[in-house]
């Protein structure tokens, strides 16, 4: 059994923008209970090839979310095959694996499942998240109650799982969270480790991506619902998984 201060967790991050990718470093760090200098960074945009080698000595995997980037094309994103790879690699040896946004579509298309554009109706602002019978008895939903709010910004969605994949939370729009059957392996569509504050800070720096103009921006921001049960996701993973802690 480890002790939360000696874990050491490899964060894939596939983020340009150097304020957004220490604010998500943070972000994981905080939520996590754990010190920043436990995590140690792979910038795929700089280091776009890659083996499973990387993962070696590390107690878990992150996986974080892109603004910059997508799934969908691989051709250009020369780090999508290789972050699939490792991400069926982290289940045959089973490495504990937590996996946000993209990382969850990274990983519903290395496990056979498909990904879908849609950039008219999609969610952006913090949505409330239904349970399915699977979270009720999973270690990382444990005391999450069945309908919290979640921080949810994303163009690409899930709408049908792969095999050997539980169902672990949806909206009425997509699916957002998933347990890779038998295996430490959880990702989600939505954002755990991300908050309303911080929130504010993202899509200040993505408003033009994201956002129509300054009314729509600010009417997103307006509306935004605190996420303490989400964020507990990510400390519910340490604790249960990592340092073994007792349910």
């Amino acid at each position: 059994m480890k002790k939360r201060e000696d874990l050491k967790i490899l964060l894939m991050q596939i983020r340009e923008d150097d304020k957004v990718k220490e604010e998500e470093l943070t972000s994981f760090a905080d939520h996590a209970g754990i010190h920043k200098s436990q995590i140690k960074i792979h910038d795929v945009f700089k280091n776009p090839q890659f083996g499973a080698s990387i993962l070696n000595g590390f107690d878990a995997l992150f996986v974080g979310g892109a603004s910059e980037a997508s799934v969908l094309e691989p051709k250009k994103y020369l780090f999508v095959e290789s972050l699939k790879d490792l991400l069926v690699h982290a289940v045959k040896i089973d490495l504990p694996v937590f996996a946000s946004c993209f990382g969850f579509q990274i990983a519903v298309l290395a496990f056979g499942g498909k990904i879908i554009r849609d950039t008219e109706n999609f969610e952006m602002g913090t949505y409330p998240m239904t349970l399915t019978e699977h979270a009720q008895l999973d270690p990382v939903f444990n005391n999450i109650p069945n309908y919290f709010h979640a921080i949810s910004v994303h163009q690409e969605k899930a709408i049908d799982l792969p095999e050997h994949c539980l169902l672990m939370a949806y909206t009425k729009d997509c699916i957002h969270s998933f347990r890779y059957e038998g295996k430490n392996f959880w990702a989600f569509q939505f954002h755990p480790e991300l908050d309303r504050p911080r929130l504010t800070e993202r899509l200040n720096a993505y408003k033009d991506k994201y956002t129509e103009d300054i009314d729509h921006f600010n009417s997103i921001i307006d509306h935004l619902a605190d996420t303490p049960n989400a964020n507990k996701l990510v400390s519910n993973f340490i604790d249960y998984i990592l340092s073994f802690k007792s349910l």
